[in-house]
């Protein structure tokens, strides 16, 4: 039977309808009841029993904010789009990135006016991400072909986070942020808690395997991951805008009882990426458990909106 699974999971195919199937059962079943297919997908990816009476640990805070705290501004500044309106007026505009359009239909893109490389994305959702390295070579039929499929996702729907099924699907290009060897920018993905900022993850590598590291305000390394140690994270130096990127964190995040604010480092200035108030769908596997609970015991739940 093993040996059946195995085979089933190496099939491209298959395992391509497997998942459009069960990405329709999800959001059929989100559509029945958020709370029951939160739960369903909390013990399917974290082997775990989610307790929402009484939440304790990281993940766990974020589920029963995601169920029981739907302030408006949380899908206004999870939209890659409205988020920039947000930012300037809470007097962050030197944090966004130079954008370049926002569509409502790939065939809206107007390709001449564009610079040789640039970034688009879908600001309803997660992943929804193209770059364009070389305009003279880019398939731009085929890149508005795709992002139209992708403007149809309900990501809300799909993931249990009605958040995004709020939003107003777009088409957002930006600048393309890059290192100068051309490599993508490391994301610097600042903890808020309570309008605090606490923690700052480091992600690496994330066009191949991602290595993520853990610090506080003081760059001082912190364990977190289940496999990792301290000195994995020596080699990781603090940003040059590190400070500019706490202060804007700081003053986007006031409302919000969790949200992880990241940005990029582009040539010493600090650049806005997005928000993100459910990171790893609030079921991250990555944590060791103190961990878990210790970035739980730093969300002070509020009174249900």
């Amino acid at each position: 039977m093993s040996q059946i699974k195995g085979l089933l999971k190496n099939n491209t195919i298959i395992m391509n309808v497997y998942h459009k199937v069960f990405a329709k059962f999800i959001a059929l079943f989100t559509r029945v009841s958020p709370y029951l297919a939160t739960k369903y997908l909390y013990k399917k990816y974290t082997g775990k029993r989610l307790d929402l009476k009484n939440p304790k640990d990281f993940n766990e805070k974020i589920q029963w904010l995601k169920l029981y705290w739907q302030h408006p501004l949380v899908a206004k500044c999870g939209d890659k789009y409205e988020l920039r309106n947000y930012a300037k007026e809470k007097g962050c505009s030197g944090a966004l990135n130079a954008s370049y359009g926002v569509y409502e239909d790939g065939s809206d893109i107007d390709w001449g006016a564009l610079p040789q490389k640039f970034v688009l994305k879908v600001t309803s959702g997660c992943g929804f991400n193209m770059i364009c390295h070389d305009k003279n070579t880019f398939d731009q039929e085929a890149a508005a072909a795709k992002l139209n499929r992708w403007l149809q996702v309900d990501y809300g729907l799909d993931r249990a986070e009605l958040h995004y099924s709020r939003m107003t699907p777009r088409i957002l290009c930006e600048r393309f942020i890059e290192t100068h060897d051309g490599k993508l920018p490391v994301d610097y993905k600042i903890f808020c808690f309570n309008g605090s900022p606490e923690l700052v993850l480091v992600a690496l590598d994330r066009a191949a395997e991602v290595k993520r590291f853990f610090f506080d305000l003081e760059w001082n390394s912190i364990h977190f991951e289940k496999d990792q140690t301290l000195k994995d994270a020596e080699h990781i130096q603090e940003p040059r805008s590190f400070n500019k990127m706490v202060h804007y964190a700081k003053q986007l995040a006031g409302p919000f009882p969790f949200v992880r604010v990241d940005f990029y480092d582009y040539n010493g200035q600090a650049i806005l990426g997005e928000m993100t108030f459910t990171p790893d769908r609030g079921m991250a596997s990555h944590y060791n458990e103190n961990m878990l609970a210790t970035l739980g015991d730093m969300i002070k739940l509020p009174q249900r909106l």
